[in-house]
């Protein structure tokens, strides 16, 4: 695993300023319910938070893959936001509103930060749901043995499976297709398979991002004594033209070690499960963990 040394940060303070400037302007345009943003203090720096919809009850809390903050998922607040307390995190080591100020070496460290942030907002029995590397923190945290936690969804979770060409090849053409025009980019989303490159605000705030330099340890593949080791609740998502790793092998080597875990392989989507498929997404979160018993489903042939 490659350790990072420095704290992940933008390549200057001109950076960071106009990086916030898009993100407070999308925040303030697609937010679509009133929201308190606060920051909280943790082990590697101040994390934001932003808090919507009922004022008690357990907390959904949203936890974005890399890259990502707050905004990847305004798609999901309303919706979740009528019945929950929901609280949207930017991850630290991402581009966002939260300030790293000391390197994330490990996962560990990842699902210790994440544990600091449950404790600050008086969580004792959230839903954690994560993407991609937040999926990975959320692992960390239940890993860490830092409780506070009742449930956790997992949208094609990092840490499953080893970072491949494949993968690394599907981020750098969704990097190159993100600066075209905006007629050719959502004509070129389909075939680059990432539906983020249909989403004008998140690619905008993509393109802001360029000047973050990112700094977090790639997730190790998990071992089958670690994945037993998750003793919550666990439904898992996963794309069926997922680039990170292989849908169906995953879901058969969960259904083999993990078998308590509710697993779903979701047709016609990809790594960007989380906006291809929101009003699913949403579902599964609301619904789970009363629909705890797995499910594979396979992937619909095209």
């Amino acid at each position: 695993m490659r350790i990072p040394d420095r704290p992940s940060a933008f390549t200057s303070d001109s950076a960071r300023d106009k990086y916030y400037a898009v993100y407070d302007r999308l925040l303030g345009e697609l937010w679509p319910v009133p929201v308190d943003a606060f920051d909280v203090e943790t082990r590697a720096g101040s994390v934001r938070i932003h808090r919507a919809g009922p004022a008690t009850g357990d907390p959904i809390v949203l936890v974005a893959g890399a890259g990502g903050n707050t905004l990847a998922w305004y798609h999901y607040v309303e919706p979740l936001a009528r019945t929950r307390p929901v609280l949207v995190v930017d991850p630290l080591g991402e581009p966002g509103r939260s300030v790293q100020r000391q390197p994330l070496e490990s996962g560990a460290d990842v699902g210790g930060w994440l544990t600091d942030v449950l404790a600050a907002v008086g969580a004792e029995r959230a839903h954690l749901a994560g993407f991609s590397a937040g999926a990975w923190a959320a692992v960390e945290q239940q890993l860490g043995g830092g409780g506070r936690v009742a449930a956790l969804t997992l949208v094609d979770p990092g840490g499953f499976a080893p970072i491949t060409g494949r993968f690394i090849r599907w981020a750098t053409v969704g990097a190159i297709v993100s600066m075209l025009p905006r007629a050719l980019r959502r004509r070129l989303s389909g075939a680059a398979g990432n539906g983020v490159l249909r989403e004008d605000a998140l690619v905008e705030l993509m393109r802001a991002g360029f000047s973050f330099r990112r700094r977090v340890p790639i997730p190790s593949v998990y071992t089958d004594e670690q994945i037993r080791e998750v003793s919550v609740p666990v439904q898992v998502l996963l794309g069926a033209r997922s680039t990170l790793h292989d849908a169906q092998a995953l879901a058969t080597r969960l259904a083999d070690i993990a078998p308590s875990w509710r697993v779903e392989i979701v047709p016609g989507t990809g790594h960007s499960l989380p906006v291809e498929a929101p009003d699913l997404v949403v579902e599964r979160i609301l619904s789970f963990p009363s629909q705890a018993r797995p499910v594979i489903t396979s992937p619909k042939h095209s």
